[in-house]
């Protein structure tokens, strides 16, 4: 007796490694599904610390430019009142003068 497969039984063989290849090409595929969004989301946690230190760098270096206009603008305010001390300790004498005149006249 030989023992041959009908059609219908050869056909249903390869219908049951066809499905096993399948479940395998399925599950390849979910793997590198679960890859891709692993690499995604550790690319966008890197970009934002990136983006988060930029920022941080970036807000440091416009402090440090804005303290020193401040320390730049008290210097100048400095010089200035001294200026004018200065200028009204020089114009005091005569400013004595001219009221002990007045007040002399009157």
């Amino acid at each position: 007796m030989t023992t041959e497969k009908t059609l219908l039984q050869q056909i249903r063989e390869r219908e049951l490694l066809l499905n096993i290849k399948i479940e395998d090409t399925r599950r390849d595929a979910d793997e590198v599904i679960v890859a891709a969004e692993r690499d995604a989301s550790s690319g966008i946690e890197n970009a934002e610390q990136a983006e988060a230190a930029a920022a941080r760098s970036y807000y440091e270096r416009e402090m440090s430019a804005v303290q020193r206009e401040v320390e730049m603008q008290k210097e100048q305010g400095a010089k200035q009142a001294q200026a004018i001390r200065e200028a009204g300790e020089r114009n005091l004498p005569r400013a004595i003068e001219k009221i002990v005149k007045a007040v002399s006249m009157e």
